[in-house]
């Protein structure tokens, strides 16, 4: 098992009659996914254990199933949650140059 961290945002902020559901549902309890809004926005931020990055969002994923009307917009994994994850390489690989037939751009 590895473990993963990232961000879920959503579509919209949550409304008063989500936040009261949220703060009542015991899936998200345990600090898994955890709300954190700002103006206009709002976004989890995940962790979760899990053999693959697919695996540690699906398990995120199913509590949304009892927050009606959430919807998550975006899986981000920004460059903190990518050197967590075992993902981060400080190299960055150039385009391969172009085939000798093609003209050069």
């Amino acid at each position: 098992m590895r473990n993963w961290r990232f961000t879920l945002h959503i579509q919209d902020p949550l409304t008063p009659e989500q936040s009261d559901t949220l703060d009542h549902l015991d899936c998200f309890a345990d600090g898994r996914a955890s709300l954190v809004t700002g103006p206009d926005t709002a976004e989890f931020w995940c962790y979760s254990e899990a053999e693959t990055l697919t695996q540690a969002i699906a398990d995120v994923l199913v509590r949304f199933e009892e927050l009606p009307g959430v919807l998550v917009r975006s899986v981000e994994l920004d460059e903190m949650a990518l050197e967590d994850n075992g993902m981060w390489t400080p190299a960055v690989i150039p385009p391969p140059p172009p085939l000798e037939d093609e003209p050069a751009a």
